[in-house]
This record gives C-alpha cells, sequence and structure tokens, in this order.
C-alpha cells in the first residue's frame, strides 16, 4: 500500500483537490491517504505556515498531492520549505497540448526539468549603501543532478534530444559551469543529441518554434520563467501540472495559485491538478492508471466540458464528474476486452 499524503492549502486548493481525489478514487488503487495542512488558514490556527507534523508527514509518505496556498506576507513559503527539508531536486514541467483549451499552438509535447534547490532562490540578499545584492549559487552537484535526471527522463520517456538553456556569455562563472557539467553528463547518453542555448534565445524560439523542443533542462530562476512562458502556449496555467522529485519521494501540484477571488464559487479548473495526480501516478510505476485518466480528460475536454477559464459553463465538480464518468467506461471497456 502506497502512503499518500494531501494538502489541500488554501482557496480553490481545497476545490481542485476534491476534484482530483474524485477522478483518481475511480481506479480503485492500493492509496492510504492521510491529510495534511499548510498555508495561510494553516498559519491562522497555528501560527505557522507549515507545521513540523505536516513535514514529517511527508517525509514518510511515498508521495504527497499539495493544492494551493496563499502567501503569508514575511513568513515562509509551505512548498519551498518543503523542497528544501526533503531535498526535492527537480522541478518538472510538462509542456502538452489538449484538447480545446485555447493554447497557441497544437500537437505540443515537451518538458522542462528545472534545478530546484539552488540559484538565486537561496536567498542570499543583502542591503547595502547603493542598494541591494543577491548572492546566485550554483553547485557542480547540483548541476550533474539535474543534467543526469534530464538525461535519464529522456531516456525513459524515448526523447531524443535534450537542450540546456544558460547565460554562460554573460555569467561565466556560474552558467559556465552549468554547461560545462551538462556536456559532461552527455557523453553517457550518446544515443540522445545534447544542445544548448541562452536563455534569451530560448524564450524567443519557444514562441516561434517550440515544436523543436523535446526536453529542456536549466537552471532555477531561468526554469522558473521559461516554464510559465511554455505554460501560455498549451493554454495557461489552469492546464499546467508539475512535479517536485528527489532521491525519496516527489510532491505534485498545479502552478496556478490559491486564485481568492474565485475560491468558492466552484468555478475553478481542476485539469493542472488532476494532470498533478498523472505525474504522481507515473512516478509510483503506476504508468497505465496514468495513461487512462489522461485519456478521460481528453475525451471529457473534447465533448467541450470545461470551465470558464477554458471558455466553457460548467462547474468545477460537474468537470471532475465528467471526466470520473469517462475514466469508469474506459476502464471497463479494458476490463471487458481483458
Amino acid at each position: 500500500m502506497k502512503k499518500i499524503v494531501v494538502i489541500p492549502g488554501d482557496g480553490i486548493g481545497k476545490e481542485v483537490m476534491e476534484a482530483a481525489l474524485m477522478v483518481l478514487n475511480a481506479l480503485n488503487l492500493d492509496f492510504e491517504y492521510e491529510f495534511a495542512e499548510a498555508g495561510h488558514e494553516c498559519f491562522q490556527k497555528y501560527g505557522d505556515t507549515i507545521p513540523e507534523e505536516t513535514i514529517k508527514l511527508v517525509k514518510k509518505s511515498d508521495a504527497t498531492l499539495f493544492g494551493a496556498v496563499t502567501t503569508v506576507p514575511g513568513e515562509k513559503s509551505a512548498i519551498i520549505t518543503l523542497r528544501r527539508e526533503l531535498d526535492l531536486f527537480v522541478n518538472l514541467r510538462p509542456v502538452k497540448s489538449l484538447p480545446g483549451v485555447g493554447g497557441l499552438f497544437s500537437g505540443l509535447d515537451f518538458v522542462i526539468v528545472r534545478e530546484n534547490t539552488e540559484d538565486l532562490y537561496v536567498g542570499l540578499e543583502e542591503y547595502t549603501s547603493e542598494g541591494a545584492v543577491a548572492k546566485r549559487v550554483i553547485t557542480r552537484r547540483a548541476c550533474e543532478r539535474i543534467c543526469k535526471f534530464a538525461f535519464d527522463y529522456a531516456l525513459k520517456e524515448n526523447r531524443g534530444k535534450v537542450t540546456a538553456v544558460h547565460k554562460a556569455n554573460v555569467l561565466k562563472k556560474t552558467d559556465g559551469i552549468f554547461r560545462e557539467e551538462f556536456y559532461k553528463v552527455s557523453k553517457d547518453y550518446p544515443g540522445i543529441e545534447a544542445e544548448d542555448f541562452y536563455v534569451d534565445a530560448m524564450a524567443m524560439y519557444l514562441i516561434r518554434k517550440p515544436e523543436d523542443f523535446e526536453t529542456i533542462v536549466t537552471t532555477n530562476m531561468f526554469g522558473d520563467i521559461l516554464s510559465d512562458e511554455a505554460a501560455a502556449l498549451v493554454g495557461g496555467l489552469g492546464v499546467a501540472p508539475s512535479a517536485n522529485i528527489g532521491q525519496k519521494t516527489g510532491i505534485f501540484e498545479p502552478v496556478h495559485g490559491s486564485a481568492p477571488k474565485i475560491a468558492g464559487k466552484n468555478i475553478a479548473n481542476p485539469t493542472a491538478m488532476i494532470l498533478s495526480t498523472t505525474l504522481m501516478l507515473k512516478h509510483l510505476n503506476k504508468n497505465k492508471e496514468a495513461t487512462l485518466i489522461e485519456k478521460a480528460l481528453k475525451k471529457t475536454l473534447k465533448k467541450g466540458i470545461k470551465t470558464p477559464d477554458l471558455g466553457g459553463k460548467h462547474t468545477t465538480k460537474q468537470m471532475a464528474k465528467a471526466i470520473k464518468k469517462e475514466l469508469l467506461k474506459i476502464k471497463n471497456s479494458y476490463s471487458n476486452q481483458g
């Protein structure tokens, strides 16, 4: 039995999590769920955005589903705290076209592999007499393991090319190390093409010819920016799932925020959260089940059953129920064939 921690969070996080679990539970998997708290409402109750009890539960789990949380100004980020505590060094952001969601392109299928632990996100800033200075931390160890993950992922997913993104022409030492480690790692994967681009060029190429890319690997800050840009190509953050992966476990979450303005209105788009569950299933080596959910989601979208942000008129729960219905149909047809 797999132990799954569920952190619904705040705002629409609770609504999209409920929708995702409705779909996921239709598979009758051998999962044991344990609910935990984090975020703004948690802070109001306990004075802590991420209690130690939540961290302990996540550390003991096989995987964690994380909804969305509202930031508490001046307090620690729940998700960043978990990434650091569990050394979740990979942020995986698939970019995949879906039917009927209004993306700028069709037929896209690539992934951005973002280093998740260092760069400017270490938070080493200080004021000076002239303003402020931020320290950018790039280590060879972190560069090597994120590049190795990218090549291993490409190999596993039958992707023939890995593209490194950096700014080594300006950041000669930090990004110079990243590029060096990328090409060192690439030598162990002779069957996969390795190339690199400057980040400004990549920002343009993602608009002009995104179909040219399969697996993109980059540093923390560049990955943060490029992955949001890439999400816009396929319909926005409402359809963008993500995974935070380490050596032992992973946290799977939609990219969107808690959207307090629409919370409680039953109109939040559950797509990104549902797709995040498929990333979790793949991480747990349940690829067949992940594929079933993806197929059910696509069938539902093709029928025009979608929330207002996607141009539809359906509620969160209506969309989730429709996906569950399609999932059960597909599942039963497979059972009958077997």
